[in-house]
């Protein structure tokens, strides 16, 4: 097999060792535009684990590596004169040039042809190569010659850095934060070897312009931000190598192969550099790819599809890690008025990988200082107006399609009951429709009659008598999204002919082709939907209800008349925000009039369509600071549903920034919701500040004592058990404990039936 490798960086190089060590007979050629000494950088990092595949990768050049390490295990965050500690991380690494010259000698050595200060020549001229791997970094021209295969996607971020260099050798990881006039400006540093350190100074690019760094030189900007980190830097200097103020781009592919042609590292995908390096995901890249040959051996679309296959999912988990983690610092400014210890943990759970729970094993004293409550974060209790909740936790809403004619039943005193007995703090019901014509489906429950009202109020008095919770009734109506079948009978899908109502919304635009078009709403219909949520406010009212939520979110009549996606009126109630938001602020005025004062009123919203032009994260924080203005108490912080066409970045927690930034631009409560999976994942949330709620769905399907279980898990004794379960209260054992207290109890069991038998 010939191969022909586009660039000699770690990625291409590692693969270039590999593939001779298991296939001796290959031809491979390296092609490095650079010099051998030439390296973009300073220092490179590695964890672990990646550490332990590098060993089994290849013994020989790991040992070579591992000999030169600077490895630490702090990280220290300076911040407004004072310097905060987290323990137990565990990090390697060691200069870029060091690493090449390793790698180089050992690819040579294994006898790979490498080509320096050569340019590679184009792909169509490669027809001899078997294999072209193109390892050609981030503006990689193998992947802009074949990119309608490739079909790339490149995203420039909003900071501005430059990759330094410092002859002070740091004993950890540093994060330095410093507060200019014109924003925040963050360094983060590390040593690499027993002479230097990485020093990379990062800030918005709206604080580079402002500062005027956009038109210094390098020499100016170097000097610059020594004078600006001179106290971090101990009268140390700092170096500059082909530095320069640059964007982090990011890097995604719909494919990584095509052909014989697969891409490698930064050419395939690229993570910001606060979460790790770029260098690491190459190299593991070239083990990966090395392996699939090892196993298709000359078959090379197997290969490179196998190669794909297995780390597409590892590489999109950990950009999604690192957009999290870009974006925290992109944001910073929203947190450096937070309390010191709360402003670390913050930073250091801000990839989402880093939790509560890592770090209270890393570092027990840190978190211990961070949250020196014996109760977990999120058993910690919040007031709301007069409504006290026990803990942090909330039972989502969630459509059980089950009612008749509007009419909740024994299922939802089944569903919501069992769900009040376990332990959350707040338990929500589904969308309760105003009207008729405002359900989703025929099965969704309505408060618009006196029977509703009534059964409504045997839920929330079971709920009180036996739960102990706090319960909140979300109101709403289905606006263009309504006269739908039943979620298991096909989503968002129309009822058969001649089953439909009508449908109305601020626009006569159907949410799909596939469904109805609705009427534009009059102003006379407005005011009969607007006197319909005020009935419905009042039964909640009359039903017991501790909290009401006002449903503006999912693309349903409220939210449709919030998103420029699906109103486009020409009126007072179309056109800008404000005059968008017109309708549901007079819905919201009218329900809180009567809602009683020292009860808390939510707002669900949908903080973006996911769709471009649509409503965005900016317009959620500015209809925050508006719904704060007209009473809303707290905001419940969904996302999307608005449009078919969204494209959501799913993923663990992601749409807890959403919330996070709501909460610290608009200076309003929120509840953060989507893929809160864990007790460990409400605990970053609630301890880092970023929602004073969490909201879980699907985890409280799956186990309606969720919360009791969570406590027990975590050995707290929550009082949330209702007496007949208090057996149940205490964590099982778990492995051979469990098994051996199985045998044990059975044991016991059997002596007390022949005790029982015994004569006296």
């Amino acid at each position: 097999m010939r191969i022909a490798v586009v660039g000699g960086g770690p990625g291409g190089l590692y693969f270039s060792i590999l593939m001779r060590k298991i296939r001796p007979d290959c031809e491979v050629t390296v092609y490095e535009r650079g010099a051998p000494t030439d390296a973009f950088g300073f220092g490179v990092v590695f964890s672990d684990e990646t550490l332990t595949v590098f060993e089994h990768a290849d013994p020989e050049t790991y040992s070579q590596i591992a000999e030169r390490f600077t490895r630490w295990t702090d990280i220290d965050i300076h911040y407004r004169g004072e310097m905060t500690k987290s323990a137990g991380h565990g990090f390697s690494a060691l200069g870029r040039r060091e690493l090449l010259r390793i790698l180089q000698e050992r690819a040579a050595g294994l006898g790979a042809d490498l080509r320096f200060s050569c340019e590679a020549p184009p792909v169509g001229e490669l027809g001899w190569a078997d294999l072209i791997v193109g390892a050609d970094g981030a503006s990689s021209a193998v992947r802009t010659a074949l990119s309608r295969d490739f079909v790339p996607s490149l995203d420039r971020r909003h900071c501005r850095y430059m990759w330094l260099g410092t002859d002070l050798v740091y004993e950890a990881f540093k994060f330095f934060i410093a507060e200019t006039e014109h924003g925040v400006v963050q360094a983060h540093a590390y040593p690499y070897d027993e002479r230097m350190s990485t020093f990379i100074v990062e800030m918005h690019e709206r604080t580079w312009k402002r500062l005027g760094l956009c038109e210094r030189s390098i020499e100016d900007s170097v000097a610059w931000s020594s004078a600006l980190f001179a106290d971090a830097l101990e009268g140390h200097r700092l170096f500059a190598n082909k530095s320069r103020w640059i964007n982090f781009v990011t890097v995604r592919n719909r494919r990584w192969c095509t052909d014989n042609v697969v891409l490698l590292g930064d050419a395939a995908h690229t993570a910001h550099f606060s979460i790790g390096s770029g260098t690491k995901l190459a190299m593991e890249d070239a083990v990966s790819l090395a392996w699939a040959f090892r196993s298709y051996g000359d078959d090379v679309v197997s290969a490179t599809s196998a190669y794909e296959a297995e780390r597409r999912p590892i590489v999109e988990s950990t950009q999604r890690a690192a957009q999290a983690s870009l974006e925290w610092f992109e944001g910073i400014a929203r947190y450096v008025d937070q309390d010191r210890l709360q402003f670390a943990f913050n930073l250091l759970t801000r990839s989402r990988r880093v939790t509560y729970e890592n770090l209270r094993l890393r570092d027990p004293g840190f978190v211990r200082a961070v949250h020196p409550d014996p109760r977990p974060p999120m058993f910690t209790p919040l007031r709301l107006r007069g409504l006290e909740l026990r803990n942090r936790v909330v039972v989502s809403p969630m459509d059980m399609y089950s009612a008749v004619d509007g009419l909740p039943g024994d299922f939802h005193l089944v569903h919501l009951g069992a769900r009040a007995l376990g332990g959350a703090g707040l338990v929500m019901t589904e969308m309760i429709c105003v009207s008729d014509i405002g359900r989703i489906t025929p099965g969704c429950a309505g408060m618009y009659s006196v029977s509703h009202v009534a059964a409504w109020k045997r839920i929330v008095s079971f709920a009180h008598a036996h739960g102990g919770c706090a319960i909140g009734a979300q109101i709403g109506h289905s606006g263009r999204k309504g006269s739908t079948r039943l979620m298991w009978e096909g989503m968002d899908e129309p009822l058969p002919d001649g089953s439909n109502w009508e449908v109305i919304a601020p626009s006569a635009i159907a949410y799909s082709p596939r469904n109805q078009v609705p009427r534009a709403m009059t102003r006379a219909d407005m005011d009969v939907v607007l006197d319909q949520f005020v009935s419905a406010t009042r039964g909640a009212l009359e039903a017991g209800f501790d909290l009401l939520e006002l449903h503006m979110a999912h693309g349903y009549l409220l939210s449709s008349f919030l998103s420029p996606v699906s109103n486009l009126r020409d009126d007072e109630y179309g056109g800008s925000l404000a005059g968008r938001a017109r309708f549901p602020l007079e819905v919201l005025d009218a329900c809180r009039a009567v809602w009683p004062s020292g009860r808390p009123l939510s707002v669900r919203i949908s903080a973006t369509d996911w769709i471009p032009r649509g409503f965005g994260v900016a317009d959620a924080v500015a209809l925050a600071r508006m719904l704060a203005d007209h009473g809303c108490d707290i905001v419940d912080v969904s996302s999307g549903q608005v449009s078919p066409l969204e494209r959501p970045a799913f993923g663990r927690s992601y749409q807890t920034p959403f919330a996070d930034r709501i909460r610290s631009e608009a200076g309003i409560p929120t509840i953060a919701v989507g893929a809160i999976s864990s007790y460990d994942d409400v605990n970053t949330i609630i301890c880092a500040g970023r929602a004073d709620l969490c909201a879980l769905a699907r985890p409280h399907l799956y186990d309606p004592a969720w919360t009791l279980h969570a406590a027990a898990e975590q050995e707290f004794d929550t009082d949330a058990w209702v007496p007949q379960y208090q057996a149940g209260s205490r964590k099982p054992p778990a492995g051979r404990d469990r098994v051996r207290a199985e045998l044990e109890r059975t044991f016991d069991e059997v002596a007390l039936i022949l005790s029982s038998r015994l004569p006296g």
